[in-house]
């Protein structure tokens, strides 16, 4: 410990390993005035360095061993050790009793040269400290997965106290406590980051007859995460009103709010809805990270083939590219993704969205505002005016959208948007629904994108024998063996056996032969097959694909294709609208297609 204890600089070693250069050092430390952070985390968000690069730079310089934290289960015991605020404040956490003596603790830091956190947590343990070098980020991960719960059970405890204690008329004489340290402040931000780090997109709080029901929407899939007493719920819902800037005295109808949050030094920002139930308001927030949705085109996980078809659609000059699917399917990730691509100095971009989901540099993004009649159609017009390059629609939702949207491709000008259809030849008897003539569509349309996501399996995945229908769906000789995988379960994936999801995508380019078949308004049917006769491959195929690589399952796949399967053999939107007695723009279409994407 002695030869540690001679504590070298981060930024100086970094040079050293040739990770860093002095320029970039001198930019970082100029960076870190009155930031209050330390200078591996300026570099780190500043994109100086990856967190890894730290990790690796360390570990070479100091001879250390690095330790991955994730899957990994600490005892009981070694929680027991350190009370979870000295772990954040020193960004490390024990993880196990040295197997040989017990009296050495093995300590995961993002930082092991710091002798200040090395020498508290040894005299608050009675322990020899042995450091060991992870991420801050698997730290962080790993604090959560030990501490998160009962983070959030004692602040919800400490809340019910002093409530208790209010109504017994005792006096809160500490009138200096920094409002961040109440405890329903803490519990609300607890329930956040504990959703973030658990790679949550939506949380659900529910007010139900006796008891107040926290869930995570994690791969597409709710869990339980958290039950409280009913009581807690009026508390937790102003707060999360507050922050969205929500009205707090308006229990009686649905709002909607918006805040932006920072967790392990990434910003998040955070739609809110709140809606009047029997026993309560129920609230849900979307989570979305600004670095999630501006993907680089390779992360979408895009075939070969496929991957030439989007690229060819890209470089189109003008025309309109449609990415399809049901809410929740990753269409916002790919159009961002589309954006980002295009994003040049020598083209101007502008967007209309409702809302914003992330900003990007270099791009001109209006906000709709139906308070002063802002929509879609009237920004349109309005950027029309703007000499734009390529613009994109957050949502075709209504036939004067989609028009002004024709009109421009038409004359020049390249459009992306997303519409709510199923498949991608049934995205043409959409746009024929909305009052479009069919030529013009033809003219039009570039490409369709139709989408959807499929959970991965975990690696904890276990092999099987196909059964005799699993290889009839499969499409693989029925007399063969054939092995397939089903969920297990494992700490990483928290027991569900899935981690991660994965994008199918059909993707037909309008070509020639289709547009003849769009113009004579052809059956979705037939535009479908001949997409196919000409290299197109379906989302069952995709998803076919992906449970012979091992990648999902025969659940999911059934899951993701069936409504994309059943779509195209429906007669066309207009007939059936005919049929049931319902038009398109009865209320039951407008609320789907008011729904958050």
């Amino acid at each position: 410990m002695a030869l540690r204890r001679e504590r070298m600089r981060l930024g100086d070693m970094l040079i050293r390993q040739n990770v860093l250069t002095e320029d970039e050092l001198k930019k970082a430390l100029e960076l870190q005035k009155g930031s209050g952070k330390k200078i591996g985390e300026v570099l780190v968000d500043n994109g100086f360095i990856t967190e890894d690069m730290i990790v690796r730079a360390l570990q070479m310089q100091l001879g250390l061993k690095v330790v991955q934290l994730t899957g990994v289960t600490i005892p009981k015991e070694v929680r027991n050790l350190v009370s979870v605020d000295i772990l954040k404040k020193y960004t490390c956490i024990p993880f196990e009793l040295d197997p040989y003596n017990a009296n050495i603790l093995h300590l995961a830091m993002a930082d092991p040269m710091d002798m200040a956190a090395i020498d508290d947590i040894s005299i608050v343990t009675n322990l020899q400290i042995e450091p060991y070098i992870a991420t801050t980020r698997d730290i962080l991960a790993a604090i959560d997965r030990c501490y998160g719960a009962s983070e959030t059970l004692d602040a919800a405890r400490r809340f019910t106290q002093e409530r208790a204690q209010l109504r017994g008329g005792a006096a809160d004489d500490d009138t200096d406590t920094d409002v961040s340290d109440a405890p329903i402040v803490q519990l609300v931000r607890s329930l956040i980051e504990q959703a973030i780090r658990q790679r949550a997109s939506d949380i659900h709080i529910e007010a139900l007859e006796n008891k107040v029901r926290i869930r995570y929407r994690i791969d597409g899939a709710l869990y339980e995460r958290m039950v409280y007493d009913n009581s807690l719920l009026p508390a937790i819902s102003t707060r999360i009103k507050i922050l969205g800037g929500m009205d707090i005295s308006e229990k009686r109808k649905p709002q909607d709010g918006r805040m932006s949050i920072m967790v392990d030094r990434q910003d998040y920002d955070i739609r809110i809805s709140s809606l009047p139930t029997v026993h309560g308001e129920k609230i849900v927030m979307r989570l979305s990270s600004k670095l999630n949705l501006t993907r680089n085109k390779k992360d979408l996980g895009l075939p070969p083939d496929e991957m030439e078809r989007f690229n060819h659609m890209l470089a189109s000059p003008f025309g309109i590219i449609l990415v399809t699917g049901p809410t929740g399917s990753g269409k916002s990730t790919t159009l961002y993704t589309a954006l980002s691509e295009l994003n040049k100095e020598a083209v101007n971009i502008v967007t209309v969205e409702d809302p914003v989901e992330a900003d990007i540099e270099g791009i001109n993004q209006v906000q709709v505002n139906n308070k002063v009649d802002l929509n879609f159609a009237s920004a349109l017009r309005s950027i029309l005016r703007q000499d734009p390059d390529i613009i994109m629609i957050g949502e075709i939702r209504d036939g004067e959208t989609a028009e002004i949207a024709v009109r421009a491709s038409i004359t020049g000008h390249l459009v992306v948007s997303t519409l709510h259809t199923n498949s991608t030849a049934s995205s043409v008897a959409r746009l024929e629904d909305m009052g479009i003539e069919s030529y013009l569509i033809a003219d039009s349309l570039v490409g369709i994108i139709a989408q959807r996501l499929v959970r991965k399996l975990c690696d904890c995945k276990m092999p099987k024998e196909a059964s005799a229908a699993e290889k009839e769906m499969l499409g693989v000789n029925p007399d063969e063996p054939f092995t397939i995988y089903e969920p297990c379960g494992c700490k990483l994936c928290n027991g569900t056996g899935y981690y991660g999801r994965l994008g199918i995508y059909e993707i037909m380019k309008i070509t020639p032969s289709i547009k003849r078949l769009i113009s004579r308004h052809a059956e979705a049917e037939e535009i479908k097959k001949q997409a196919i006769s000409e290299g197109m491959n379906t989302l069952k195929m995709a998803a076919v694909n992906a449970v012979k690589d091992g990648v999902t399952t025969i659940a999911e796949m059934v899951k993701a294709t069936y409504e994309a399967e059943e779509d195209d053999s429906r007669p066309k939107a207009a007939d059936t609208s005919a049929s049931s007695g319902i038009s398109v723009s009865s209320g039951v279409e407008e609320i789907e297609l008011e729904q958050i994407d």
